[in-house]
């Protein structure tokens, strides 16, 4: 009987120290449709797709000027290394807090010297010598309080890690867009002064045959209107283009070199188009932020088993071992050695509430973070899911705005032509110079938009951590 007693206490030991208060994490069900949606807006994609999370951000990108530009804000970009910062200030506090787990052993040392007139011996002074390695109110997570605190601590770090990788997915899609804007503004300056120049030329012939009493006052002045308005809009466009180059160079972290920013908007696509036409739901849990939130829910169970386990005793090992002498020199031999162990226990009993309360607010952190993953879930199907819509029918309309820009640049021609022999009336050359102008601007907006539209599918697909 005096046999089993040793190990059923070695058992029972075991079997507290393997309590575990936090309940079982199982993942929230995804609040969104298995499949992507159907209808007319979402086609199918031509060809093999890629996956945009195991596809590389350096082959996905296939300009060269605008993948030295995104390499250069990932190495210098401010707000990338304050989410690095944010890793290894997590990354530190995780540390600490898995340090509680283990004993903090100390090693101590103290001289004492004193001199009492009325000591009974033969002098009053008497010299204390001590020296002793122990631990200090160690305690013993029996329920598991200290492992779950550890834990929510590397739930933290392990959020702060993918949101640090969510910055730089948004990194890399705000650079592209900001290259793409720069573009497309350098290329609307272009319109602007060729139209303008257009414009002018027609100014001129309008003057000369109102000088020769062919033409009205009226006419030169609408003539004018034209001229003067591409007039404004190439210092706009001047400024926009100065503009954006400012906010490249913030977003890269320094000065863009000379030789990687765009002159005009390239004719060919800027990235891979094979991008996937359907995605299943489940492939969105790849994507950093929802990663980050379902970390932070996995945090919230781990403090809901740390607030349980305060509910339980609190047991703690003071103890200590080392050398007691009068003398220095006598202070490590044989007869000198001192020890003292101290087990302490302590169960709370009335603590008005406290920790019921600390449970009830863990609940309920872990009730919002649930509600919070949720909603990353949702946000980033909208997300693909506008992205798609947009995909599906941006083919049609470039077509579109593209036979419109001819139709109004043959038409233009035709009616300066006709205005020129004195056919049609010079309003009919004007109304033709400003459908040009403006299918001129709203095909390349279409062009912006549809480069625009690659970029957000594929950092919404999970694209650009590689």
């Amino acid at each position: 009987m005096n046999k089993i007693k040793p190990f059923s206490a070695a058992a029972l030991v075991l079997t507290l120290a393997a309590c575990d208060m936090a309940p079982k994490y199982v993942r929230p069900a995804l609040p969104v449709p298995q499949e992507s949606p159907q209808g007319s807006a979402y086609p199918a994609g031509p060809g093999q797709a890629i996956v945009p999370a195991d596809t590389a951000w350096k082959d996905f990108f296939v300009d060269p000027r605008l993948t030295r530009v995104i390499e250069t804000s990932l190495a210098n970009n401010r707000d990338l290394r304050i989410a690095l910062a944010n890793v290894e200030q997590a990354r530190a506090q995780y540390r600490v807090q898995r340090a509680n787990i283990l004993p903090r052993v100390t090693a101590n040392g103290s001289a004492t010297y004193q001199d009492t007139p009325f000591s009974q011996v033969g002098t009053g002074r008497m010299d204390i010598y001590s020296a002793s390695v122990g631990v200090s109110a160690w305690e013993i997570d029996l329920f598991g309080r200290l492992r779950n605190l550890s834990k929510a601590a590397q739930e933290q770090y392990f959020a702060s890690v993918e949101n640090r990788n969510a910055a730089q997915t948004a990194l890399i899609a705000e650079v592209a867009n900001a290259w793409l804007t720069m573009a497309a503004d350098q290329e609307r300056l272009r319109i602007a002064r060729d139209l303008e120049k257009a414009f002018g030329q027609t100014l001129d012939l309008t003057r000369a045959r109102f000088a020769k009493g062919i033409a009205s006052e009226l006419e030169v002045r609408q003539a004018q209107t034209s001229h003067d308005q591409a007039r404004s809009d190439i210092a706009q466009a001047t400024t926009l283009v100065a503009q954006d180059q400012n906010a490249l160079n913030l977003l890269a972290g320094t000065t863009v070199a000379e030789g990687d920013l765009p002159a005009a908007m390239p004719e060919g696509d800027v990235t891979l188009s094979n991008l996937p036409a359907d995605l299943p739901s489940a492939a969105l849990l790849r994507r950093p932020d929802i990663m980050a939130a379902e970390h932070q829910l996995l945090a919230a169970n781990a403090n809901i088993g740390a607030a349980r386990a305060a509910f339980f005793p609190n047991i703690s090992l003071t103890a200590a071992f080392g050398t007691l002498s009068l003398g220095l020199s006598n202070l490590f031999k044989s007869g000198s050695e001192t020890w003292s162990v101290v087990p302490s226990a302590s169960l709370p009993i009335f603590d008005f509430g406290r920790n019921r309360g600390n449970l009830r607010y863990a609940r309920a952190t872990y009730d919002a973070m649930v509600a919070t993953y949720e909603k990353s879930v949702q946000t980033g199907f909208r997300e693909v899911a506008d992205a798609l819509a947009r995909r599906g029918t941006m083919t049609e309309q470039l077509e579109a705005q593209s036979s419109l820009r001819d139709a109004a640049r043959v038409g233009y021609r035709l009616s300066e032509a006709r205005f020129r022999a004195g056919v049609d009336p010079f309003l009919t050359t004007l109304d033709a110079q400003r459908t040009l102008y403006n299918a001129e601007q709203s095909l390349l907006a279409t062009r912006l938009t549809r480069a625009v539209n690659m970029i957000e599918l594929y950092r919404a697909m999970g694209g650009g951590l590689k």
